[in-house]
């Protein structure tokens, strides 16, 4: 074989190796934007059901429960399975449950199909990480997990707006049906471009379990979930934030979500850096800096043109974080990866439902909405303490 024809099979092999990651880029997108979309369409959900605002953040916490659970029940039911078609199962799994929203007749039934929609996304984002590592040239794994989670940044600067003005526009259940036609798309894409072999299964269950007992992972997880409660809070409740106190029209609310997604865009970016260079450390700093800028929207949120540009401080400090936690998760984890990073999933998630649940609960008492970023810069602290025990941890 001559030079010619090397370099040619091995700039086809790079070439399906970016397509096959592009496409994870786009199924991730798909999955993160109906996570995050239903923050900016509530308030059409509870009129459409005449239920409450809080009642309608409920729905944040039935997916939430969903990853929860199903993203290490499902990672360890599965530990076994080719990770191709277990994929493509799950994504149409995904795909089912946002039709049954756009169908749903009532609140309990929008309910479960939220609760369906989220039991399979868990694993699909730890799959796609380790899939997409599998699939990179050698010494170039990070680059290609980085185009994966660049689909998650993705679905918040423009999914999550374009949902939200599509729901405005065309009512909510159209949101829920265009989420379904992205993600057909993106599970034949995934059939297509996505090679059959070369991905790794995982080893067995009892090997997998093992993770648990490890106690750095266990604070790392904490972590996780109490460092995201807070700004989760202030996220759900975004929108009534913005009408209700900050006096922005619902017209205007679809750019101020894709203001927050460009910071938290940066965020990721800068974030990842600083993680490479002091782990621990920048977590803790990025951390405090994020209950300030919570505590600052608190205070000067009700001037309208302060509040876009803490909008987009909080979105950028809010991602800063991930890529710190992601990592130390990944570290503690190294022998069971695919269960660390669906574990992580499911704390992000806990975050989410006490999030939504205990917001709900500050909307309805004497705090009132306006308390909300308060609140949550005082549960980020909680984060900031446990921080430093894995800073400690890390240093005895």
């Amino acid at each position: 074989m001559d030079t010619h024809t090397v370099s040619a099979a091995r700039d086809q092999r790079q070439s399906s190796g970016l397509l096959s990651i592009l496409t994870l880029t786009l199924c991730a997108f798909s999955v993160t934007t109906a996570e995050f979309v239903i923050a900016g369409i509530l308030p059409q959900v509870a009129a459409g059901l005449a239920v409450s605002i809080p009642a309608a953040g409920h729905l944040v916490t039935a997916y939430a429960i969903g990853m929860i659970v199903g993203g290490p029940l499902v990672t360890l039911l599965t530990v076994s399975a080719h990770r191709k078609p277990l994929m493509v199962t799950l994504l149409l799994v995904f795909v089912a449950g946002n039709v049954f929203a756009a169908m749903a007749p009532s609140y309990v039934a929008l309910l479960a199909a939220r609760l369906l929609s989220g039991s399979v996304v868990g694993t699909f984002f730890a799959l796609a990480v380790v899939v997409a590592a599998s699939l990179a040239a050698p010494g170039k794994q990070a680059s290609a997990i980085a185009k994966v989670a660049f689909g998650f940044n993705l679905a918040m600067i423009l999914g999550a707006p374009l949902g939200t003005l599509i729901g405005q526009q065309f009512g909510w259940r159209s949101t829920f049906i265009t989420i379904a036609v992205l993600a057909s798309i993106a599970a034949a894409l995934l059939v297509r471009l996505v090679p059959v072999h070369g991905i790794p299964t995982t080893g067995s269950v009892v090997g997998e379990l093992r993770v648990l007992k490890n106690r750095d992972l266990q604070l790392a997880l904490a972590t996780t979930a109490v460092g995201n409660a807070g700004v989760l809070m202030f996220f759900i409740y975004l929108v009534p934030l913005l009408t209700n106190v900050s006096g922005f029209v619902p017209d205007s609310v679809p750019a101020l979500l894709l203001l927050y997604g460009v910071g938290a865009t940066l965020g990721n970016l800068v974030g990842g850096w600083l993680s490479d260079r002091a782990l621990i450390p920048s977590m803790i700093g990025l951390l405090l800096s994020l209950a300030i800028a919570l505590a600052l929207f608190w205070l000067i949120g009700a001037i309208q043109p302060a509040a876009p540009l803490m909008i987009f401080v909080i979105g950028a400090l809010a991602f800063s974080v991930i890529p710190g936690m992601q990592t130390k998760v990944l570290i503690a984890a190294q022998e069971a990866p695919t269960l660390g990073i669906a574990l992580n999933a499911s704390g992000f998630q806990i975050a989410a439902a006490l999030a939504a649940l205990a917001g709900g609960e500050i909307i309805d008492g004497s705090l009132g909405l306006g308390a909300l970023p308060l609140v949550g810069a005082a549960v980020t602290v909680a984060g900031v303490i446990l921080a430093l025990i894995l800073l400690k941890r890390s240093r005895s």
